[in-house]
């Protein structure tokens, strides 16, 4: 993924201390049970009389039961998943078709798994998560949220990673939650409705693999810069011809 440049800069010393094992306990942690065992959220649940189904939750602007705070979530535009303050993955909202195909997949198996447990020891994968998660949990040059895209090379696939810092009432970091969606959709309905296009700036340093393999909708009013400057250039006058001598004009 794109980071920015502030993160880039963040000392490597400073938030590979992440504790991704999660072997804390914050305010929420419910202790005794194994964070590795697929049937966590069960046991969790039963241990602390979670409320379920068709319990009342009083929320601070609001009056919802457990169901239908579970069908907006599940409904909401995106791929939503919250880390508690101790990298302990808590939740996600589980999309309605079990086949769908996710941008950042997650599986209910993974609910209560530590955030060494869920992300794939490959590559850089563990220490630019740390990298986020430290940014977030330190409010690092002042940042509440990091926006990551992933350069696709495709204009049709703008997927973005969002990533903010929750806290609580006193405003102690409390965790993050990720939101990863495929803005393509909302902008090509922008496009659509304003009459307005996207276009590549060619004079842009960043962002080059955005601009290989680009497949701009023309329908959408999607198009490069070159073909922009194309449209809006005047026409090319027409030659005349001298009546006097009978020259063409160049």
């Amino acid at each position: 993924m794109a980071e920015p440049q502030w993160l880039k800069d963040m000392n490597p010393d400073e938030y590979m201390q992440e504790d991704f094992d999660a072997t804390g306990k914050s305010r929420y942690t419910v202790t005794g049970i194994n964070k590795e065992d697929p049937d966590w959220l069960d046991q969790a649940a039963k241990k602390v009389h979670a409320a379920e189904g068709d319990d009342y939750v009083k929320l601070d602007s609001g009056l919802l039961t457990v169901n239908q705070i579970n069908w907006m979530l599940r409904d909401t535009i995106g791929e939503l998943s919250f880390v508690d303050d101790n990298n302990q993955f808590l939740w996600y909202n589980r999309p309605v078709d079990p086949n769908a195909k996710m941008k950042a997949k997650r599986v209910p198996e993974q609910v209560g798994d530590t955030m060494n447990d869920v992300h794939p020891h490959v590559a850089n994968v563990i220490q630019e998560t740390k990298k986020v998660v430290h940014a977030l949990r330190t409010r690092q040059d002042g940042h509440d949220d990091v926006y990551m895209p992933v350069p696709t090379g495709n204009l049709k696939e703008l997927v973005l990673h969002y990533y903010k810092r929750v806290v609580d009432d006193e405003g102690n970091y409390a965790g993050i939650y990720e939101w990863v969606q495929d803005l393509y959709p909302l902008v090509k309905y922008f496009c659509e409705t304003t009459g307005q296009k996207l276009v590549i700036d060619e004079d842009a340093t960043t962002g080059a693999t955005f601009r290989r393999n680009s497949d701009p909708d023309a329908k959408t009013g999607a198009s490069t810069k070159a073909e922009a400057a194309k449209e809006e250039k005047p026409a090319e006058p027409e030659p005349t011809t001298d009546t006097a001598s009978g020259a063409s004009e160049n």
